[in-house]
């Protein structure tokens, strides 16, 4: 049947846009993670992580390259948010509840996601001269897929300690990946990043109703 990895085996043609079987799998698995996210349960991780490995393939294969070492640290965080979910879960004196970050906190969370992006956008724009046995061709857009690898990983980090604002970055992120993913030629994931949109918007909504005042700030 061939390698199910393979970006250019299709399982379908939806109104004439191949669908390989990685990229429909995948976004099967990421739109479930979300979901079970937004209603803050814990088998958005194991669900997520598959969803990660499936894209981290994917990536790769269409030099989003920025993308695909996002994917690795998504690995990691989703351990780790794993971790701290059940550890929090297992506390009967105190719920976990989502909660907001202090402005400082906030800034300079911004700071060094902007330092980041500009840093590994360069990094990107050369990444095919400086190993060009792992990424033999140019990658494509760095410094945008860049921006929105780094938002990511803030959003990631924000999400496993349950900040409301980490789904503020991740609407952010969506609303440039549709575009992205969309001029990339994987269709089907930019029409991923539309539904991606409307769940953060949701998702945000339903921590805001979860946390315990509306303006909860811890100082950090």
């Amino acid at each position: 049947m061939g390698n199910l990895f393979d970006v250019n085996l299709i399982a379908v043609t939806v109104l004439g846009y191949p669908l390989s079987y990685i990229e429909l799998v995948g976004t099967i698995f990421n739109l479930w993670s979300v979901w079970l996210v937004a209603r803050q349960h814990i088998l958005n991780w194991p669900v997520g992580i598959i969803g990660v490995l499936l894209f981290l393939a994917l990536f790769y294969q269409i030099r989003l390259y920025s993308d695909t070492l996002e994917q690795v640290y998504y690995l990691i965080a989703s351990a780790y948010g794993w971790w701290l979910w059940t550890r929090e879960g297992r506390r009967k004196d105190q719920a976990f509840v989502p909660y907001l970050s202090t402005a400082r906190t906030l800034g300079l969370v911004l700071l060094l996601t902007l330092a980041l992006s500009v840093g590994l956008g360069a990094l990107m724009s050369r990444i095919d001269v400086l190993l060009p046995g792992l990424f033999p061709a140019p990658a494509a857009f760095p410094y945008l897929d860049a921006l929105t690898t780094v938002m990511s990983l803030s959003a990631m980090w924000l999400m496993a300690q349950k900040r409301l604002e980490s789904w503020v970055y991740w609407i952010i992120v969506d609303v440039i990946g549709i575009g992205l993913y969309y001029a990339q030629g994987v269709r089907f994931i930019s029409l991923l990043y539309v539904a991606f949109l409307v769940m953060a918007i949701n998702g945000l909504v339903s921590w805001q109703r979860a946390a315990r005042r509306p303006a909860v700030e811890v100082a950090v």
